[in-house]
């Protein structure tokens, strides 16, 4: 459990971790070097001196500006709710494995279980518009891994994270669980889409961001959460990924640390395949099965192991993200165009194409009955339905 600290030195944590221009590499010499917060405050500016430029030192010195006191009030406040947690880098909470990084953040802001953090963990990342079929390999291997004992690990956002998410709540409470790294404060769920998963998460898993409360979302955050997704996984899987993606980056991070880095291929034709085989080619292990990764990591004592089916054919119903995509995003787009895209790349049979896009049977078959007059996709001699512009490619 996260220790108690008195109000004055909780204060000066938070302070710390909020000074301009004071990063956590930075803030984390100050704590070697001259102690805790109430410490480093409490010393003398020649001492400061020696470790920092004179602009940050004459900014230690004086008193807190309004927005920094303004901040710290409202975390004591949003810390009254019995989930809510603040780590310091001192706290025996604290993730072990972002003791290994070069800037572990000096604060997480946790709310839900903490005994998750130091589980063994992998991350589980890949495209926000990602296909059908990689919603259902990475809800697949997600749901899988935690019900071998891992904890998944992934940043909320749309497509490959919240499926992920997803697989690891649908383990259940015997299940390794789910964090979700989030890249604006803890109070704010971005993107909004996802607030009723976040909320679900809180309440059966672990949200934690290093940025204070009220922060809102904005591009640089997601660099530095990636750094986490990373950092705290033994290894990290990417489903699907563009070949210039930010899973690339977190996975490319995750090799720096020293973290394994699988990555699922995918079909030839499909641009979210390309970051996958480039990440193959570099030296990433090649993963078609839960066993792939155990090789590579072992399995967790927590649990017994289930197997887990090949990437390709996914046995679970319907993810949640699959469903609430095509409910939230196609809901306006012809028909034909649901049906394009719950195709994906590769050739798909008919009650696949049925159970992706939720089209009743007589509407499907008219749509691809249109689709085949109009040469936009072909059936194959073994009934299952490919693009014609996957077929020119080939």
């Amino acid at each position: 459990m996260p220790l108690t600290l008195a109000k004055e030195e909780l204060g000066s944590w938070i302070r710390l971790s909020l000074e301009p221009g004071l990063g956590p590499a930075l803030a984390r010499n100050l704590l070697a070097s001259l102690g805790l917060p109430q410490d480093i405050y409490a010393a003398s500016a020649g001492s400061l001196a020696r470790l920092l430029p004179n602009q940050l030192v004459q900014q230690l010195k004086q008193t807190p500006g309004d927005e920094i006191q303004n901040a710290i009030t409202k975390t004591m406040e949003w810390l009254d709710h019995p989930q809510h947690h603040l780590l310091t880098l001192a706290d025996t909470s604290y993730p072990r494995a972002l003791l290994d990084i070069h800037d572990p953040p000096l604060l997480l802001y946790a709310n839900g279980n903490l005994d998750l953090l130091n589980r063994p963990a992998i991350s589980i990342v890949g495209a926000r518009s990602a296909t059908a079929a990689g919603l259902d390999n990475a809800h697949a291997f997600s749901r899988h891994l935690a019900e071998s004992g891992w904890c998944i690990l992934s940043g909320l956002a749309l497509g490959i994270d919240a499926a992920a998410h997803e697989g690891a709540l649908q383990a259940g409470s015997k299940g390794g669980g789910t964090v979700a790294i989030m890249g604006t404060g803890i109070d704010i769920v971005y993107p909004a889409r996802n607030r009723d998963l976040a909320h679900q998460i809180a309440r059966e898993g672990l949200l934690i961001s290093e940025f204070p409360i009220g922060r809102r979302a904005l591009p640089y955050h997601f660099p530095k959460r990636n750094r986490l997704v990373a950092g705290m996984a033994q290894g990290i899987l990417v489903v699907e990924a563009a070949k210039q993606s930010g899973s690339l980056i977190t996975a490319r991070l995750a090799s720096e640390m020293g973290r394994e880095v699988f990555a699922i291929p995918g079909s030839i034709h499909s641009p979210l395949s390309r970051g996958c085989h480039a990440l193959i080619r570099q030296g990433a292990k090649l993963v078609e099965c839960a066993e792939d990764i155990h090789e590579e990591l072992g399995k967790p004592k927590l649990l017994p192991a289930q197997p887990l089916a090949p990437a390709t054919r996914s046995t679970t119903p319907p993810t949640k993200a699959a469903t609430d995509q095509t409910r939230l995003e196609p809901m306006h787009e012809p028909t034909t165009q649901r049906i394009l895209d719950a195709m994906g790349f590769d050739p798909v049979d008919l009650d696949t194409l049925q159970r992706r896009t939720q089209l009743g049977l007589s509407a499907l078959n008219s749509s691809l009955l249109a689709l085949e007059l109009s040469e936009t996709v072909a059936r194959q001699d073994d009934g299952r339905f490919l693009r014609r512009s996957t077929l020119h490619s080939r």
